[in-house]
């Protein structure tokens, strides 16, 4: 019986097994060993930097890529919350606990409350300015969201 190869083994059971590398068709891919079409996470990374750094077309390097662009996008937000881990197939939400603890919170909606024009970025830069915490502006979005449930 033949025996998987382990690197298949590990990027199955961490959530980066590409199920369709057949369908990468970059260039890089082709070309370079180093260069892996079953690694999910590098083809996305690879995809997200040719755009970033060399400017090229979404639509383009999605099919390339062989995403849609949906994906593209879904894999650049991810990757703006988490990093490269968040280009791994997983379950969706947060990997860990959320950083802010509840005087943060409070914090974020009392600002929220005397300056409601700022944005979800404003006050997370001001967050990481003032309480030296970093924290994406989404999760500032979901904590002032809570505040209108909570109200409602």
């Amino acid at each position: 019986m033949a025996r998987r190869h382990p690197k298949r083994s590990f990027l199955e059971q961490s959530g980066a097994l590409h199920l369709h590398p057949e369908r990468v068709r970059a260039q890089l891919f082709e070309r370079h060993r180093f260069f892996d079409p079953v690694d999910k996470v590098q083809v996305k990374y690879e995809m997200l930097r040719a755009h970033a750094l060399d400017g090229r077309s979404v639509v383009r390097l999605a099919d390339e890529f062989g995403f849609s662009r949906e994906t593209y996008y879904a894999a650049l937000a991810a990757f703006e919350e988490r990093g490269v881990l968040g280009l791994a197939d997983g379950k969706p939400g947060r990997l860990g606990p959320l950083k802010l603890t509840e005087e943060a919170v409070q914090w974020v909606r009392n600002l929220h409350r005397h300056q409601p024009e700022l944005s979800g970025r404003k006050i997370a830069e001001r967050l990481a300015q003032e309480l030296d915490i970093e924290v994406h502006r989404r999760t500032i979005e979901r904590v002032l969201a809570s505040v209108g449930k909570k109200n409602g």
